[in-house]
């Protein structure tokens, strides 16, 4: 009678151990990651930038995509001249404020009705604001060739391309980087 009783005490306290190590708080690991939805095929708005001398690579990625809910990846080498062909661009995900996104979408579509001149020498790079909305019948494309270029072009549409610089430049800038 002592053995089963002993034997019992013995289940009963095992049992009671694994109870209690079950029940015990967690450790201090931080939680889970939210699941964030997978980012669409195509961008809303989307930067390249095609350096000079670029004619013959195949490796031409966007500077900066940008979602409709604000989500962005932004391919700080992708125009780098110093990048070799065969290496991907470093790839950063982060966000785009919403009023930068939104304040966005209307100077694009304000300059497309716009006149961006066209320089007399074409062979020093272009830029290039891709605007894809859902549905695709109101896509803006804006193409400024030669961006740093002033010959040959009229005061109205060296101001022209400045709104566009200046555009390119704010939605670069306004990427934040996600930790």
């Amino acid at each position: 009678m002592r053995t089963k009783s002993a034997l019992l005490v013995l289940v009963v306290a095992l049992a009671g151990s694994w109870g209690i190590a079950s029940a015990q708080p967690a450790t201090d690991a931080p939680p889970p990651a939210p699941v964030q939805a997978p980012l669409p095929a195509t961008a809303l708005l989307t930067l390249t930038t095609i350096p000079s001398g670029w004619s013959e690579r195949v490796d031409l990625r966007p500077m900066l995509q940008i979602y409709a809910d604000g989500r962005a990846v932004h391919q700080p080498d992708a125009a780098a001249t110093t990048r070799s062909a065969d290496v991907s661009p470093q790839r950063l995900t982060g966000t785009v404020p919403t009023d930068i996104l939104n304040a966005a979408l209307a100077e694009t579509r304000a300059l497309a009705a716009l006149d961006l001149g066209m320089p007399s020498n074409d062979d020093r790079g272009s830029q290039i604001i891709d605007l894809m909305p859902t549905p695709p019948d109101q896509d803006v494309h804006l193409l400024m060739y030669a961006p740093e270029a002033t010959e040959g072009l009229t005061t109205d549409q060296q101001a022209n391309r400045k709104r566009f610089t200046d555009l390119y430049r704010k939605l670069l800038d306004a990427f934040s980087q996600e930790h």
